[in-house]
Parts: C-alpha cells; structure tokens; sequence
C-alpha cells in the first residue's frame, strides 16, 4: 500500500503539495487528473523517491522511499520526460536498467519491443516524441515493479499504441498484484482504466474516490411530467446538482442512488425517466461546481511545478 499522510513539498517557498494524504491499495490502479500545476508531478515522484518530502509520512510498502534502496528496486517511474543514457540504443538501455533492477524481464523486453515495433540498433535521441515514450513505457514494465509511476504515459500516442500500454498495465495488476499510479488530461482514459481517482488542485488534494462508488452516487436523468412542474420545488425535494428544462421535459443532474432518485420523483408524477451514462468528466465538472470551483479553471492548462 502507497500511505501519504500530511505529505508537502515546497519549492522556494512554493507549496507544489500542500497537506496530501491518501492510501493507495496494492494491486489498483489510481488516476491522478488535474491542470497542469497541480502538483500531480510532484507528487509521483515523492512515491518514487525522487524528491524527499519536507514533512508528513510517505511510505511504501511499510517503509519510507527516499534513499532507501531496496524499497527503490521495486519502484519505478516513467516521467512525463523520459530520459535516456545520451547516444544509447535500445540494447545499451537494456543493460542500463538490469544493473538497477534485479527482476528485469527479457521476455517483457522483447515482446513489447515487437509490439511497439521499436527498432534496437537506432540512437533513442532520434527517436520521434511518441516512440520515445514507448520506449520509456517498455523498460518501465520490463523492470517488473512492485509500484510503477506512470506521468501522462498517453500523450502522443496513437490509438493502437494507447491499447497495448492499457492491456500491459491490466495485465500486470491482475498477474502480479502490480500498483499503477497514472496521471492524464486524458479523462476519458482514466475512466476506462483506473480503479480509485484523486483531483488535485494547486497542491491540494480536492477529490479521492473509488470510482464505482463515486459514478453510483451521481446521475443523469431525462424526466418528461405529466404536469408542469416548479422546478424550485422540484429542486428543494431532490439533490440536483444541474437542471435544464424545456417546458416539462427536464434533464438533471442529482446526487443519491437512482432507487432514492426514482423515488422523490414519483411524487411529482413522472410520464418517462430515463438515466443516461455520466462519464468521469461530466461528474467532476458537476461535483467540483458544488464544492464551489470552477471546473474551466481545474482543467485548464498552465505550467506544471516539477
């Protein structure tokens, strides 16, 4: 398990993470979204033992991170900016990462180095932006870490190469009981592969929660009445988060399990309700209005504090 608790990290008196704490299971996969600035960064390499918290408890596994080798060959992280060895290939990067890390995998190497169609023979520093991620990606998972760091390892990415690094990740959570710890823009990625998804905004950790229980909680309803009906009234009975309405045609957005949601609409004698799917964005945007930030500004970009 990944414990954080009261974790910050300043840097020239700029609070990149500002009081986190959250636990992470082993075996899960955990989403890390934000805009850049965030601290989503900082924070992943503060688990990787990269930077050394200024206070709070960081510990992986039962034990701190930051110069602690052993607990650091189990733990890698493939950086939004991978870094290679300068004019290596692919092969010299191979032996590069077997001295650090014991349980490097050969058969990982190869079948992912067919799979990415990376050519071994070529300098890494001519490699395009996305085969360099690839190759990042690919000795990231050839290691085999125990917890694994994955900073926005989708960009640049073509569809096909976005499916393989999902089903690779899948594969080694479900095989080996492998933590993932990914941050992306990408919301819609994130919906499909994360288990648990953290919100960090200006070093503050806003949102961490397991993402079943969190879209349960949360829906998208099209009701025709049979009458016209207040929508103040209707908004005093139910939790709604947004409201259209077209004459008695509504759509809303409400908190409460759908059986709870039914049920406080009954009373205003529905013809037809329908719940539509929310995605992972629609219910941050919705939730974040509530707890009263603006969600243009969450997501919106600027410059990530390394």
């Amino acid at each position: 398990m990944i414990v954080c608790e009261n974790v910050v990290k300043k840097f020239g008196g700029f609070p990149a993470l500002d009081n986190i704490s959250l636990s992470i299971e082993k075996g899960s996969i955990y989403g890390l979204v934000g805009s850049n600035g965030a601290g989503k960064s900082t924070l992943m390499r503060c688990i990787a033992g990269i930077y050394c918290p200024d206070s709070g408890k960081l510990e992986v596994g039962g034990e701190k991170v930051y110069e602690n080798p052993s607990v650091k060959q189990k733990i890698l992280m493939v950086a939004d900016e991978p870094w290679f060895v300068q004019q290596a290939d692919m092969r010299l990067m191979k032996q590069f990462y077997k001295r650090f890390y014991p349980d490097f995998s050969d058969e990982i190497y190869e079948e992912l180095i067919h799979a990415f169609a990376l050519p071994e023979r070529k300098r890494i520093s001519n490699f395009s932006k996305g085969m360099k991620r690839q190759a990042a990606f690919l000795f990231g998972m050839a290691c085999r870490p125990d917890w694994i760091m994955l900073d926005e390892c989708f960009d640049g990415l073509d569809p096909v190469k976005r499916q393989i690094v999902k089903k690779v990740v899948c594969d080694a959570v479900a095989d080996r009981q492998m933590t993932a710890v990914i941050s992306s823009h990408n919301l819609k990625e994130m919906d499909e592969l994360c288990d648990t998804v953290g919100l960090l905004h200006k070093g503050r950790l806003l949102y961490s929660r397991d993402l079943d229980s969190l879209k349960g909680e949360v829906h998208k309803i099209e009701v025709v009445f049979e009458e016209t009906v207040d929508k103040d009234k209707l908004a005093h009975v139910l939790p709604v988060l947004a409201m259209e309405v077209k004459g008695r045609f509504f759509t809303l957005i409400a908190r409460g399990t759908m059986e709870e949601v039914e049920e406080k609409l009954s009373c205003f004698k529905p013809l037809a309700v329908e719940a539509i799917p929310l995605t992972l964005e629609e219910v941050f945007l919705y939730e974040m209005k509530v707890q009263g930030y603006d969600a243009e500004v969450l997501f919106a970009d600027g410059t990530e504090e390394k």
